[in-house]
């Protein structure tokens, strides 16, 4: 016949031992709680037949994937613009693809004489999937209608093609890291040899540490200098412009040189 107490009966003796005064169980055999805890038996050390120790098996290599590698081989098999685009989308090792809604690929003519290279996408950008859609995008459009250039026209010598370092937006609109940068750069070399433009505009520090290696826009802006082997101007965001109007002087300088030089002057 099974004694062992039910549940329900079990409690129910507890809460009378409670009842009559009991304030600490104890237990059948006293417990000596100054007792060393007993040593745990050594650790055989396997041995060979002639009695010296087995050599410990190598460490396994859990290295990280080298991020920057994967994109330079991922950058260099694509003969097309569709097919850099398709390598970007399938990049995993960039983490903010995971924050953000679109692959912010390009907007213009592939074959303009002039391409803009931006630094990342923003909130508008990120809606729409395309570069410089919002407020400093329009100002953009109309500085480059200025000298008479059309991201829309179809004309490979009014038209611009435009591109950024960064196809996903980071979160809070931060300025990207060096290695995410470090990672972008295979595909964005290759995004400018598939373009072959003319000339370079480099918008922003962002660019510039990309394109030159340097930072430090309001020194740089305003100089040529060479960028994935083509001529390239440094120039203010135009969300600087947007926030210092004052600025738009010497962007505007800026433009007449570009337009000089995409002139052949």
């Amino acid at each position: 016949m099974d004694s062992a107490l039910d549940w329900h009966t079990a409690r129910a003796l507890l809460e009378w031992q409670v009842e009559l005064g009991a304030t600490e169980a104890i237990l059948d055999a006293p417990v000596n709680r100054f007792d060393l805890p007993k040593a745990e038996p050594a650790a055989v050390t396997p041995k060979t037949k002639d009695g010296r120790p087995v050599a410990p098996p190598p460490p396994v290599d859990r290295a990280e994937p080298d991020a920057v590698e994967i994109a330079r081989h991922a950058a260099q098999q694509c003969g097309s613009l569709e097919a850099l685009q398709a390598a970007l989308a399938a990049y995993e090792h960039c983490a903010l693809k995971q924050g953000a809604k679109s692959l912010v690929f390009c907007d213009g003519h592939p074959g303009a004489k002039l391409m803009i290279i931006g630094e990342a996408p923003g909130r508008d950008e990120d809606r729409e999937g395309k570069p410089f859609v919002g407020r400093a995008g329009q100002l953009l459009d109309r500085m480059l209608g200025a000298i008479g250039m059309d991201r829309r026209s179809d004309d490979p010598a009014k038209a611009v093609y435009i591109t950024n370092v960064m196809p996903w937006r980071p979160p809070q609109n931060r300025d990207p890291e060096p290695k995410e940068i470090a990672m972008m750069l295979p595909f964005l070399q290759r995004h400018v040899a598939l373009v072959k433009p003319d000339v370079l505009i480099l918008m922003g520090n962002t660019s510039c540490q990309a394109g030159l290696g340097q930072r430090g826009i309001l020194k740089l802006r305003g100089h040529w200098a060479e960028a994935f082997g083509r001529p390239a101007m440094p120039m203010t965001h135009p969300a600087y412009l947007l926030r210092q109007p004052l600025a738009k002087r010497e962007a505007w300088a800026d433009l007449l040189a570009i337009r000089a030089r995409l002139n052949g002057a």
